[in-house]
């Protein structure tokens, strides 16, 4: 099958012939029909977060299932699915109260050193699949857990922002802050995951939505997904906007950038006792500066860490999908452009740029 592989940090993406083993236990074989570029692969694909290399990075897939494992029991030949991430035992404390998404056993579904590798180059190395997804591939080989039956009718570019930027967007508005009806909200970054983080504060019913970005194309893009308000943070002081705009600061501020100065907008744009989640992927070593009597203490403010939208895939998936098909959930807008595995390395330059939502791979 063909891969877009990582062979060295900030090489770029090679396109490469791979081999695939069979399902073994509770692995899912999948054809890949969309791979969603997510800003999060590119970070792994420059930046050293201890990922094993060679890899293939991709964690945003739709496709349809191929073979199943002789443990599998959710899942059978022919069926829809989207794939997340989101990696979880099903055994412990966690995932017994429904908070999955805090599993701290999910390398147990990962492939142990005793087993052979899900995949091979042409010399017969190892080859990494990050996340446990390695969607940039032709194929993917994933534990059922990591996957979400997907019902008929919505479009497989669509169905592959499902798993990564629908949940972290959406669910850290609705899991994560529990945005209530008449609540403000304010959005920093209108990327993939801020367009959804609008969605999710949308959909549970915010009177305003303040988007902050540096592109007025991407802000008017914001529009559409449900900000009521607009602000270029180039433009002057995004912080005295969203002040004004929300008379002492919003209930919510979502930093969807991951950028220390932006971080600290964000908890400066929030009213006394309002909350900052955190969504944007930080590099490592990234350090917050707060003055904790005037930012924290004194303002009665809250700062919390989201990840991927405190989801419950099986749960939230559904229910996103379903979303989508009624019409009350804008996904496709967010698919700016579909492309063949080769332009991979041309998308990702181009995502630099900041004026496209998500780009998906739907030809190999």
């Amino acid at each position: 099958m063909r891969a877009a592989v990582i062979r060295g940090l900030g090489e770029g993406f090679l396109v490469e012939d791979l081999s695939i083993a069979e399902p073994i236990g509770r692995e899912v074989l999948v054809e890949v029909r969309a791979s969603g570029l997510c800003h999060s692969d590119l970070h792994f694909a420059t930046i050293d977060f201890g990922v094993p290399l060679p890899a293939v990075l991709g964690h945003e897939l739709a496709g349809v299932v191929l073979a199943v494992g002789p443990e599998v029991q959710g899942f059978a030949p022919g069926d829809r699915v989207a794939g997340s991430l989101v990696q979880f035992c099903s055994r412990c404390d966690a995932c017994l109260s429904g908070e999955t998404y805090r599993c701290r056993s999910g390398a147990e579904l990962m492939r142990g050193p005793d087993q052979p590798p899900r995949l091979t180059d042409a010399v017969g190395e190892a080859v990494f699949p990050v996340f446990g997804t390695a969607a940039f591939a032709e194929r993917a080989l994933v534990h059922e857990n990591q996957l979400v039956a997907l019902p008929d009718g919505i479009p497989f570019p669509q169905a592959s922002v499902l798993g990564c930027a629908t949940i972290t967007g959406a669910g850290a508005a609705i899991n994560a802050a529990r945005v209530r009806p008449g609540d403000t909200a304010v959005v920093i970054g209108v990327g993939g995951i801020g367009l959804n983080i609008i969605s999710g504060a949308a959909l549970a019913g915010a009177e305003k939505i303040i988007a902050v970005d540096l592109s007025d194309e991407k802000l008017e893009l914001a529009r559409r997904f449900g900000a009521t308000h607009v602000v270029n943070g180039g433009a002057g002081d995004p912080v005295a906007a969203v002040q004004e705009i929300t008379g002492g600061g919003a209930d919510h501020a979502f930093e969807a950038i991951g950028l220390p100065a932006t971080t600290t907008q964000a908890l400066r744009m929030t009213r006394i006792g309002g909350q900052v989640l955190l969504i944007g992927l930080q590099p490592p070593g990234s350090r917050m500066e707060i003055a904790m009597m005037d930012d924290v203490i004194t303002p009665q403010r809250t700062v919390k860490g989201v990840f991927m939208g405190s989801a419950n895939i099986k749960r939230d998936i559904p229910v996103y999908a379903e979303l989508y098909l009624q019409g009350r959930l804008n996904l496709d807008d967010l698919i700016s452009r579909e492309i063949p595995v080769e332009e991979i390395n041309d998308a990702y330059e181009l995502m630099k740029t900041g004026q496209i939502a998500r780009t998906v791979i739907t030809r190999w």
